[in-house]
């Protein structure tokens, strides 16, 4: 599961995307960062990147079908 953001790193990352966020801002948004952390996280564990993707590629000589 990801960690918790603190609001002091979360604004060091607001400073370096060049956005100029208030501390109140900052904590208003916190709640939805870490959501967003945890739906990363959750989508991560569901790829496998041992799969090869699913398709195939058939290439023949002849009258396409």
């Amino acid at each position: 599961m990801a960690q918790e953001m603190t609001l002091e790193e979360l604004s060091l990352l607001a400073v370096q995307a060049g956005l100029k966020l208030t501390r109140d801002e900052l904590r208003r948004i916190l709640p939805g960062v870490h959501r967003s952390r945890i739906q990363v996280a959750e989508l991560r564990d569901l790829m496998t990147d041992h799969l090869e993707p699913a398709g195939v590629f058939l290439a023949q000589k002849g009258q396409p079908r």
